[in-house]
């Protein structure tokens, strides 16, 4: 064997063994975050810039708006049977019970199917469920590139009638004040490690 060939290999052995270390360690942080009602230490490598429209507000917003203060961001989309409504009306009782410390908070649902949720359609969706919800749109480029930041699974399924559906991630991204990723709440988690964790945020940050 030829020493480039032997360096080729060494070099795709390198790649790949980095691979596997970040695929473990993304891994347990997800497994970490969503035991319990604590937080993980601050994960720079999930969550980057962005560049979004605000529907609500009718606003171009990105990650700079967002930092000062922590945030829990969901990816969905309005077309949703379950998950994402579910998600939504969990976030407005936990905001509820929260009261004044909820404005501590930067909720933002994020549609990952941007050629449906409109401007219009994100903002008569969300203003269902709480005003401080911020509903979060852009162009196909803009959410690919937040969906790539965040590490968030989205993918469009066609079904036999010819419409389509979402596949998503389902867990709320909680990211500190510096926009840092520190954990989930994982679809279905109780409510009261919900809840902790939300508190835990608030207090991390003040």
């Amino acid at each position: 064997m030829s020493g480039l060939k032997l360096i080729r290999y060494g070099a795709w052995a390198a790649v790949a063994a980095l691979l596997v270390v970040v695929g473990y360690v993304t891994v347990g942080y997800y497994q970490q975050a969503s035991e319990g009602g604590g937080l993980i230490s601050p994960v720079a490598s999930i969550g980057g810039p962005f560049t979004l429209t605000d529907a609500a507000r009718e606003v171009e917003v990105t990650e700079a708006d967002f930092k000062g203060k922590p945030s829990a961001f969901f990816f969905g989309f309005t077309y949703c049977p379950d998950v994402c409504p579910t998600t939504l009306a969990e976030t407005q009782g936990w905001i509820e019970e929260l009261g004044d410390d909820a404005d501590k908070i930067d909720f933002a649902f994020i549609s990952v199917d941007p050629e449906r949720d409109t401007p219009e359609v994100m903002r008569d969706y969300v203003a269902a469920f709480d005003e401080r919800i911020r509903p979060l749109t852009g162009t196909r480029a803009q959410t690919d590139a937040i969906i790539e930041a965040y590490r968030v699974y989205a993918k469009r399924v066609e079904l036999d009638d010819g419409d389509y559906t979402m596949d998503h991630t389902a867990s709320v991204f909680l990211m500190d004040a510096d926009n840092r990723f520190v954990g989930t709440i994982a679809w279905g988690e109780a409510h009261e490690n919900a809840m902790a964790k939300l508190r835990r945020l608030i207090d991390t940050a003040s």
